[in-house]
């Protein structure tokens, strides 16, 4: 390589020098946000104790509250075979450690950290790595998607999303996003934005059971439009220190 450098004007190898440095560094990094999902963290000295996660050792992401609509932005981490570990917030209280986390590179990732903090050394946790797909959709078009963090919710959960205004006045027919079990992250369901400016209503059944409501209507306000399509995630937790799934979900806003 630098043999084939050297017979190259300045200019030109100078510029192949940055290609290299730029495709070296592309290779071995990745994009990745973080969700408190986990309900009990309160075992740790507070009342759900916010977390602060390092990822090889080197602090990413800082004071993340549980169950916090406003969740931690995308952050460059390495990519390959990563160690993460959650501390309760300005602490060396370690909550979980998960090893061996492989994430690819040049991907985004939402990083979802979820069941209990109780149990030796964050037995209990569990850390879901579901990739994101922020590729716009069509103009005009919405696109939604559901990560199932409730471990003490029902088994498998059916996702409604109905535009506002909602008068049917019962769900029928087919969820728009059937059968999330926990731990499952679903695809993309896209529709198109409500013109109507009324945003959208998202319900949350047992699979199969419309009696068996979890969220009743929670609003996401209007967002996309005709010249532009947008995402939202939708990550369903559990009540804090509860023993079921809370009334409302975390919704974060993956694009527009």
């Amino acid at each position: 390589m630098f043999r084939l450098l050297k017979a190259l004007p300045l200019t030109l190898a100078i510029a192949a020098l940055i290609l290299v440095a730029a495709s070296c560094g592309s290779s071995n990094s990745t994009e990745a946000r973080f969700v408190n999902a986990i309900q009990d963290t309160d075992d740790y000295g507070g009342q759900n104790a916010a977390l602060d996660v390092e990822v090889n050792t080197t602090k990413i992401f800082s004071d993340v509250a549980f169950g916090a609509a406003a969740s931690s932005s995308y952050k460059g981490i390495p990519s390959g075979s990563d160690t993460i570990e959650g501390f309760e917030a300005n602490s060396t209280t370690e909550v979980f450690k998960n090893t061996n986390v492989g994430l690819n590179s040049g991907t985004q990732y939402t990083l979802v950290a979820t069941g209990f903090a109780t149990g030796s050394n964050g037995a209990n946790v569990v850390l879901l790595t579901p990739t994101d797909n922020n590729t716009a959709p069509a103009n005009g078009s919405v696109s939604f998607r559901v990560i199932n963090a409730s471990p003490s919710g029902p088994s498998s959960v059916d996702v409604w999303i109905e535009p506002a205004p909602f008068t049917s006045g019962q769900l029928s027919g087919t969820a728009q996003i059937p059968n999330i079990s926990y731990r499952s992250t679903s695809n993309l369901y896209t529709t198109s934005y409500n013109s109507s400016g009324g945003g959208f209503l998202v319900f949350v059944t047992a699979s199969g059971n419309t009696s068996e409501l979890y969220i009743n209507g929670q609003s996401i306000p209007q967002f996309g439009g005709a010249s532009e399509g947008a995402i939202r995630t939708i990550v369903l937790t559990d009540v804090a220190n509860g023993s079921t799934m809370n009334s409302t979900a975390i919704v974060l806003n993956d694009l527009n």
